[in-house]
């Protein structure tokens, strides 16, 4: 097989190709499966609202494939289900910002104010990484967290080496 499974997958023309390809990922077990998700991660990460239609149709030809994941491994018990999600929210962000408004960075910020957990931010994305980000921890949010993806128009940063502020304005 291929070095990407999900790459096989992808291009599997027909019936017969789809059931090899299956057979191929049974026969390899964990490992064969795991470089599979790892291949249809990688599209979640990427695609976007020209993919998005083409991205839930192979989510429902895995689904048929690979009915029951956990017998690769528990932790995929749920796995069809979180990338569900992933694109479900994904192309509500990309619904949401319109192509134009898109260029520039994006940061995504999680944070639970009832508790003492630090915020955790994630900066320097593009929009196709935020978007996806986005998805990926909305799939997850605890009682009272709240994510948000946000767009960077100013910057003021420092350096403790130095002390001097750099003021960027975002360029869009």
């Amino acid at each position: 097989m291929q070095s990407n499974p999900f790459t096989v997958f992808e291009q599997a023309g027909s019936e017969q190709a789809l059931e090899q390809f299956r057979q191929s990922i049974v026969s390899e077990g964990f490992s064969g499966f795991r470089k599979f998700l790892d291949g249809f991660r990688d599209r979640l990460k990427r695609f976007d609202e020209t993919e998005a239609e083409t991205t839930a149709a192979l989510l429902d030809c895995a689904r048929k494939l690979f009915p029951a994941p956990v017998q690769f491994s528990p932790s995929w018990a749920n796995v069809w289900k979180e990338f569900e999600q992933i694109i479900g929210y994904k192309r509500m962000v990309l619904d949401s910002v319109p192509a134009e408004e898109r260029v520039g960075e994006w940061q995504i910020l999680l944070d639970n104010p009832f508790t003492n957990s630090d915020i955790v931010c994630y900066p320097s994305l593009s929009f196709i990484e935020g978007a996806y980000m986005y998805a990926y921890f909305r799939t997850d949010l605890k009682q009272n967290e709240f994510i948000r993806l946000q767009k960077i128009q100013n910057v003021i940063m420092a350096f403790g080496s130095d002390g001097a502020a750099i003021t960027e304005k975002s360029k869009d």
